[in-house]
């Protein structure tokens, strides 16, 4: 009995028209089975006509409850208090679905008697007024029935609208889409970079890097850049994904045509005391281990998340590569064998406190450290050709080792205004990794004969990091009226980056490495960005219109470092005020359907290794030298998208797009004279210039579709065309080149979800990615040399000549779920990613001097089993008095993102 009222409760709901529950009241004669709905919280402040609080005020809250003796409805006092100096009151745990009246007496005060609800009630199926979700649901429930006067009428309360409280998968809101990604299977017990594969819109390549819409994005962890990498970010831990893909002015205006990435992680809102632990382990016997707990005593609320994961990813490549012949250089190829094994674990912890002053003043702490340690283990045979004749071959073995730690906090305020929706907050972030590695190689050169070509080659790089990112936030917002709402804030950004690598080399003579010191790095850079924003929200009939406008000024300043760490060469960056509008217009068209148009513009401004005039001769045949001479590229970005809600559980969005960049920054090489060879020899060098233009245009489809009320299913298509127009002229050492390329491309996403009995469900999901031109450039981020925190793998390719060829792959999981009394519940799941062996990543590359084809794997067919166990009970009084800025998002709230 107790499942089939749970069930009815749940129906009455998410209908369009339910009946209201009486308060406090279960069914006639029944047990407390109502109190699965008691998550209502109202609270307010008693003041006089001159707003001033009032103490002692007898605040009483009566509702109906059922009288076993007369078996009717009866009118009874649920509640009472007595206000303090600060005038507030405050009742939890009401039925959300009761009526009720709020009573107030007070010596030498009129009487005032109050109706109040939540007056909960369904919106039209496909409207995206309230949001949707359960993070709009919690907000509703929880009321803030505002500064009551004594002496005078009641203010309007307005109303509110929920609508089903389980998430959908896939949710739209003005400015950007949202993933709930909770209860995805594939990436139970792995990283964020799994969870990544599963999202519509995003490519992931062999190194875990992402892109979007053929940029990479800009990562964000709770609405904030941050220094992590998303194979440091636990997949257990994440709530949400939001893609937006074309930031409004409320955003930094940094990042060029890539959009922005932002992971949410899960939040405990529970009262009382919650949690759950989490344990798995892979097919090659590497472990995850996690855990959360949740408390909650009157003012002050604690969570703590801990994780645990070991890691050992194999991967395996052939690289064949053709160097055309340049004055004296013959022809040559090169043919390029790798094996490698990267093992290691990284540990993350994360706390917080949240401390309720009033009703309306929220102050919280958080805080996270991950700490990581891993091996490298590569083994390479190059064999070497010239002109059509079999020289020699080398045997190369990599052993390195890596240790990383990254320390962020945030501090936060939040301050609600008596007006639902007004809200001043106020934040301040930093967030710190540092790193030390090492690495030794091994070079050995043989003739075609087997025999060798004397002693081996010995190098060794020693380095260490820093990444320290603080920003200072401040975020201001109005609903003016019922159809108006006026934004505005502020930002101040700062940025420092430190790398200290030393290259060795070993000398037999003296059976010593010896430092090297051209072809050691040494810098340290500072970025600093002050920024304001405003937007003004509207609603004319059936329009709803956001317009915003951004200003950022920013300063830059580079530093080469002597072998003692002293500043021995400088270049400094000023870009002065620069303006970003943004527009996004919805006309809602009828209860399921929606039209969008939106605008924003943006910059990229060139980073310290883009802009560095001095040669990084770190790899003597590649060398890396940066463009003093860069200029920001801007990118106009255009969308149209189109929602339909076609039916219950079923969405459908269309979005074309079109992005314009000027002056685009992207990758070039070239041939000069090597000093490491007293300018005796020709070396490669690969810089960066700004390309004429480019332009990128695509058509993205998305259906969400419950085929049968067993099978849910989303496809997605992405088609896109690219294009680079760029042209060098000719110098002393390189004739000119046309770099233009362009490539038309599609790829397609595909995951379903079986519920193939009671508590069991399947996952099975694919994608497939068509022949596409290289990322054009991975923006103001990134970094190189032995400062670098990529773990397990490097950066994307950057490139204006190249392509990737097509590929596709398939994951499966099985998840068994149990739910047990007291709202403990528990879950069993077995995946296997890649499960056909196809994932393949192959690229090819060219330019005047050379072209490369490259193909590489990557843990294939990984086995892993994972247990999950939770426990506590549900309340939503914690979500609209904690969430500040960093906190929002989901549904309606997405109008309120972050800078």
């Amino acid at each position: 009995m107790r499942k089939l009222f749970n069930l009815l409760v749940l129906s009455l709901a998410i209908s369009p028209g339910f009946a209201q529950f009486p308060a406090g009241g279960g069914r006639p004669g029944g047990g407390g089975n109502a109190q699965n709905m008691n998550v209502g919280h109202f609270y307010g402040k008693i003041v006089d006509k001159n707003n001033k609080a009032i103490e002692g005020v007898t605040v009483q809250l009566v509702g109906n409850r059922f009288d076993t003796a007369t078996k009717k409805m009866k009118e009874a006092t649920l509640n009472t208090q007595i206000t303090k100096a600060n005038g507030d009151f405050s009742f939890e745990n009401l039925p959300v679905m009761g009526n009720f009246k709020l009573k107030l007496s007070a010596l030498n005060y009129k009487a005032v008697e109050k109706p109040v609800k939540f007056d909960l009630k369904m919106p039209a199926p496909g409207s995206n007024a309230s949001g949707g979700g359960m993070m709009s649901m919690l907000g509703m429930v929880d009321k803030d029935l505002g500064n009551i006067k004594m002496d005078e009428d009641a203010t309007n309360l307005g109303n509110v609208t929920v609508t089903s409280s389980a998430r959908p998968q896939f949710e739209l809101g003005i400015d950007r889409k949202v993933f709930n990604v909770d209860k995805n299977l594939v990436s139970s017990g792995q990283t964020a970079t799994e969870i990544m594969k599963s999202i519509p819109s995003l490519n992931v390549d062999i190194d875990g890097n992402v892109t979007m819409r053929n940029a990479a994005p800009q990562i964000f962890i709770d609405g904030r850049p941050t220094t992590l990498t998303l194979d440091q970010i636990p997949a257990d831990i994440i709530d949400k994904v939001e893609l937006i893909t074309n930031p409004s002015a409320k955003f930094d205006a940094s990042g060029g045509n890539a959009g922005i990435l932002n992971i949410v992680l899960k939040k405990n809102k529970k009262t009382g005391y919650n949690g759950g632990i989490r344990a798995g382990v892979d097919s090659r016997g590497k472990l995850n281990l996690g855990g959360d707990l949740n408390l909650r005593q009157n003012k002050v609320n604690i969570n703590l998340t801990g994780n645990f994961n070991e890691r050992k990813s194999i991967s395996n490549g052939i690289t064949d590569r053709n160097n055309l012949p340049i004055g004296s250089i013959p022809k040559s190829s090169v043919h390029n064998e790798s094996d490698g094994t990267n093992t290691g674990n990284f540990k993350f912890i994360r706390g917080g406190l949240d401390f309720f002053v009033d009703n309306r003043n929220t102050f919280s702490v958080a805080a996270n450290y991950v700490n990581g340690s891993f091996k490298n283990d590569q083994l390479q045979r190059v064999d070497s050709t010239i002109n059509g004749v079999y020289t020699s071959y080398n045997n190369i073995r990599t052993q390195s080792e890596a240790q990383f730690k990254n320390f962020g906090s945030q501090l936060s305020y939040k301050h609600n205004f008596a007006e639902n929706g007004h809200d001043l907050s106020a934040d301040f972030n930093y967030n710190q990794s540092t790193n030390d590695n090492m690495s030794n190689i091994s070079t050995q050169t043989y003739n075609p004969n087997n025999t060798a070509k004397g002693a081996a080659f010995l190098q060794q790089t020693i380095g260490n990091g820093t990444n320290k990112f603080f920003t200072a936030q401040t975020d201001y917002e109005n609903p003016i009226t019922e159809d108006t709402k006026l934004e505005a804030g502020a930002r101040v950004a700062i940025r420092d980056f430190s790398n200290l690598s030393d290259q060795y080399r070993y000398d037999y003579t003296t059976s010593k490495y010896v430092l090297v010191p051209i072809i050691s790095n040494k810098y340290k850079f500072t970025d600093q960005v002050l920024a304001a924003y405003v937007t003004y929200t509207f609603k004319v009939k059936k329009w709803n219109y956001q317009l915003g406008l951004r200003a950022e000024s920013s300063n830059y300043t580079g530093n080469l470092l002597t072998q003692s760490g002293k500043d021995s060469a400088q270049f400094k960056v000023s870009y002065p005020l620069s303006l970003f509008p943004s527009a996004f217009i919805t006309y809602k068209i009828d209860d399921k359907q929606d039209l969008q148009f939106n605008y924003s513009r943006r910059v990229n401004r060139p980073n310290f290794f883009q802009l560095m005039p001095f040669p990084d001769y770190s790899d003597p045949q590649n060398i890396n030298i940066g463009n003093a001479n860069l200029k920001p590229e801007f990118t106009n970005s255009f969308e149209v998208s189109y929602n339909n809600a076609y039916k219950r559980g079923a969405n459908f969005l269309a979005s074309l797009f079109f992005k314009h960049n000027t002056d685009l920054i992207t990758r070039f090489s070239y041939y000069d004279t090597n000093r490491l060879s007293g300018n005796k020899e020709i070396a490669n060098f690969n810089t960066y210039i700004n390309a004429n233009s480019s332009f990128v245009t695509g058509l993205e489809l998305t259906n969400r579709m419950p085929v049968a009320k067993w099978w849910d299913l989303t496809l997605n298509v992405n088609i896109f065309y690219s294009k680079i127009n760029a042209f060098t002229p000719a110098t002393a050492t390189t004739p000119a080149q046309d770099l233009t390329n362009s490539l038309v491309s599609w790829f397609g996403k595909m995951n379903s979800t079986f519920k193939v009995a009671k508590g069991w469900s399947v996952q099975f999901s694919g994608d497939y990615q068509a022949k596409s031109v290289l990322p054009p450039g991975t923006g103001g981020g990134g970094g190189r040399g032995g400062g670098g925190m990529m773990m397990f793998g490097g950066g994307p390719q950057s490139t204006s000549q190249g392509y990737n060829f097509p590929r596709y792959g398939f994951d499966l999981a099985v998840r068994k779920d149990w739910t047990w009394k007291n709202g403990q519940s528990g879950s069993l799941t077995l995946s296997m990613n890649d499960i056909f062996r196809s994932q393949v990543f192959k690229t090819y590359s060219e330019s005047t001097y050379f072209n490369q084809i490259s193909e590489r794997r990557r843990d294939q067919q990984m086995l892993r089993l994972n247990f999950s166990y939770r426990f506590g009970k549900f309340d939503a009084a914690l979500f609209k008095r904690k969430n500040t800025k960093a906190d929002q998002s989901g549904g309606q709230d997405m109008m309120q993102g972050n800078q």
